[in-house]
């Protein structure tokens, strides 16, 4: 028997792209509370199904796959240019495949405007019909408004008029930066990518025996199993060596490891793994917002996903990258590995002197370089403790020089001296988790 938070969000999923969705109107017609409406609401916004616009209201949407996450909603775009809709409400669902700036003469401007685009003008009412005409939904600059006549045409086309009070620069610039973050965080790969729909989940239940448990193992060749309640929700992990001592007749519940870690879709496979190497667990439940079984992952899995994101081709840069992309090689007559990197006014904190945070990354860096050195596996910094002995100024050209203290299966230490001139500004021991 499903729950009403269940019930709703089903609701919410069938409901046609386009609708309008409020608090009230859901409770009624599910003879709910408002409240439980409202939490089903904001669980539907945070899985893409639906999306809140100041002075519209909640609106079904299209929710996007992680592959196509590039691409923005008109109703995502109001909310980064901090806009009001004029026209075309029913259109905010629609997705743009790129944005114009009008900044020429009308007729060579409608050469770039095509369908499920967006035009970026400010307040010319030939340009936004024409645009509308067109296909193309409107986002007016400077705050002006539109006419009666193109918002009627807005919304019977049901492509929406924007207006906002930035200028045309800061819009385009908002909308890009949300374009390139988009690409950032599909890069990224999530424990959702990770499950297989079609691959079944083995399980058992509280109330099963040990018994159970080894006809299972006879049956699937697996030794850890989630353990579940009758509404499929987690409460238990069972493995072989939780079920040394137990008679055969004895409930799993007896034997199971109670409240056990999980891990929800939407965390990076990266912290999982983290999480997965510090506990020594083999296998975690992936869990939904109320604590329902989704699917399980094994170490090997997120191993495999950690290999193959460093061969994926990166679709934007993050700010860690930007730092350590000018890192180079530095080995001319030195005894060890060493890197140079010059520090540039974007690494320097409100004096001109580098940024803690920015000599932090480069450490870290110069320090998984060290281990790769040694072992070809992924790592991430558990532990780091840092010495400041001298400033370091901008334009001063920055020398790391990590050297391996110890190196074990799962751990490495490693020691980096970082110097200016062969002056040293600062020591640095790392400790990093090797995946």
């Amino acid at each position: 028997m499903s729950t009403k938070h269940e019930q709703i969000m089903k609701h919410i999923q069938d409901l046609k792209v386009g609708s309008k969705i409020s608090v009230r109107g859901i409770a009624h017609k599910l003879g709910v509370s408002e409240g439980t409406a409202y939490r089903a609401i904001k669980a539907a916004e945070t899985d893409g199904y639906v999306s809140t616009i100041e002075r519209v209201g909640t609106v079904r949407i299209q929710r996007k796959e992680r592959g196509n996450l590039e691409h923005l909603t008109f109703a995502e775009v109001v909310r980064i240019v901090d806009g009001q809709v004029l026209g075309g409400r029913n259109g905010l669902h629609k997705t743009l495949n790129k944005f114009v700036i009008g900044a020429m003469k009308l007729e060579a401007m409608m050469k770039y405007v095509e369908p499920d685009s967006l035009l970026i003008v400010g307040n010319r009412d030939k340009v936004h019909r024409m645009s509308l005409e067109h296909g193309a939904a409107v986002l007016i600059t400077g705050g002006f408004d539109a006419q009666d006549e193109v918002k009627r045409l807005a919304d019977k086309l049901e492509l929406p008029i924007i207006s906002s009070r930035y200028d045309s620069y800061t819009v385009a610039s908002l909308i890009n930066r949300a374009l390139y973050d988009r690409l950032i965080k599909k890069d990224i790969i999530l424990i959702a990518d990770l499950l297989d729909p079609e691959k079944p989940s083995y399980t058992l239940k509280a109330r099963d025996t040990i018994s159970n448990w080894y006809e299972k193992v006879a049956e699937t060749g697996h030794t850890r199993y989630p353990v579940t309640d009758d509404a499929h929700k987690v409460v238990g992990m069972v493995t072989a060596k939780d079920v040394v001592g137990y008679d055969a007749d004895d409930a799993v519940e007896k034997a199971m490891t109670t409240h056990p870690i999980t891990v929800s879709a939407d965390t990076p496979v990266a912290s999982a793994a983290h999480q997965m190497v510090w506990e020594g667990i083999e296998l975690m439940p992936v869990v939904d917002a109320d604590h329902v079984l989704l699917g399980v992952i094994s170490r090997h899995d997120v191993i495999k996903a950690l290999h193959w994101i460093n061969r994926m081709p990166q679709g934007g840069d993050t700010i860690e990258e930007h730092i350590v992309k000018e890192m180079t090689e530095a080995t001319e007559g030195a005894d060890r590995d060493s890197y140079r990197i010059r520090i540039t006014p974007q690494m320097t904190n409100q004096f001109g002197m580098l940024s803690t945070g920015v000599l932090t990354t480069l450490v870290t860096e110069a320090a998984k370089r060290c281990v790769k050195k040694h072992r070809d596996s992924d790592v991430l910094p558990d532990n780091m403790t840092i010495y400041f002995l001298k400033t370091v100024q901008l334009d001063t050209v920055l020398t790391l020089a990590p050297e391996m203290i110890e190196i074990s299966r799962k751990f490495a230490k490693v020691e980096v001296n970082v110097a200016t001139e062969q002056i040293l500004v600062g020591k640095v021991f790392v400790t990093l988790q090797i995946m």
